[in-house]
């Protein structure tokens, strides 16, 4: 397999079309949706919303979210 170095010297001599249709494609497999990775994360999401109605957590105001630190270059967005 080629290094890194010499793909991206090859991809930079690309002409710009197809250097943009690389990078798409590149973008495109990255974005692919591992199902294992969903299914827990739906699993989850839906225990904390079954939690939080039976009283066992409390949902936490956006604004003391933000207010915390770690969070201000987060969500300086407003």
């Amino acid at each position: 397999m080629e290094s890194l170095e010499k793909i991206a010297r090859k991809a930079i001599d690309l002409p710009p079309v197809e250097r943009l249709k690389l990078v798409e494609a590149i973008l495109f497999s990255l974005d692919k949706i591992d199902s294992e990775i969903e299914r827990c994360w739906i699993a989850e999401s839906e225990a904390r919303i079954e939690a939080y109605k039976r009283g066992e957590i409390q949902a936490i105001n956006w604004d003391d979210i933000k207010s915390i630190p770690v969070c201000d270059s987060l969500y300086d967005r407003d």
